[in-house]
Order: C-alpha cells, then structure tokens, then sequence
C-alpha cells in the first residue's frame, strides 16, 4: 500500500498516543540522524538560524527525514562536511493509527462497521506547537544564504507553514 500524503496526518486529531509497549508492531523511526555536520566545535559558528512552526501541526517521520534530507544535501553541497551544523528539536514519538478499509467491488458491506475502532498503527508523528523549532543551522557569516536556502527547501517538505528566525549573529549581517 502507498504512503497517504501528509496532510491526512497533519491536524492530531486524538490524544498523543506514545506508549508503545501496548501496542503489537510499532514502525521504527524513519528519521535516525539528528545531529549532523560540524560535531565537535558548535561555538565556532558566527551565525544560528532555526526553522519554527508557525501554527500547530502534527509532522510524520517521513516528511521529517525528507526535510532532514533535503537540507543536509544542499549544506553539504554549498559548505562542505565542517562548515555547517544541523540539529532536529523534534521526535516523532506519536503513533499514528490507521484502520484499513476494503477496496474494491462490494466493498461498502464489507468495510461497514467498527465506528471508533483502534486502528493498526503505521507510521509516527511529531507534535509541534506554535512558533516551536523543527530545527537548527549553524553557519558562518559568508554561507548565511545558503543556510538561509537550506532551510527554505526543509521547509517545502513539511506539511505545516515554516518562518525562519535568526537567534545568533542578527548583528553581523545588514538586513
């Protein structure tokens, strides 16, 4: 079965459901890297600039490792392997349910009942507030556009509208 689009999970429509430990077969995280780059000296970066969610939204694992994905490649394109530093704020840790409906001929009898059942969990989801950070660039002061851009094409892939808030180093650049 394909992946549905984001935006069926986007808007948490339930209470967060979190403990696996009740539930048979949970999916394992898609996105397993949330530190990349520079590792060892963060403070050597003039700049920080962090992506934030601008209404609350519910962002699964795949659009979390899509955007994890797009950003690192245009980072490491533009800077090279130590001149930046990426880090995810965010954890899918809500189990996102499905109950699977039957397709086909007939398949209105048959798919009939079973109003607010439990559902078989696929796939997980980070709850994120407004105005929370999804995530975080570290750049120097020459490679602030493209921080700035990486951060755009991470955005694209999330199913909520994104601003992009400069915390460190407003100072140094003339805007």
């Amino acid at each position: 079965m394909a992946i549905k689009p984001g935006r069926i999970y986007r808007v948490p429509k339930n209470r967060a459901y979190t403990r696996k430990e009740y539930m048979k077969g949970t999916p394992g995280s898609k996105i397993t890297i949330f530190d990349m780059g520079e590792l060892v000296a963060t403070d050597k970066f003039d700049l920080e600039m962090s992506l934030c969610a601008k209404e609350p939204s519910q962002i699964t694992h795949n659009a979390l490792e899509a955007s994890r994905v797009a950003a690192n490649r245009h980072l490491l394109k533009m800077t090279g392997k130590t001149g930046y530093y990426l880090k995810f704020r965010v954890y899918p840790h809500n189990v996102l349910r499905e109950n699977k409906q039957a397709t086909g001929a007939g398949a209105d009898r048959v798919s009939d009942g079973m109003r607010r059942s439990f559902g078989k969990a696929v796939g997980l989801g980070a709850v994120v507030r407004k105005g929370q950070k999804v995530m975080t660039i570290r750049v120097n002061l020459p490679h602030y556009q493209s921080g700035r851009d990486s951060l755009t094409r991470a955005a694209s892939k999330l199913p909520m509208p994104c601003g992009i808030a400069i915390e460190k180093g407003k100072e140094l650049l003339k805007l």
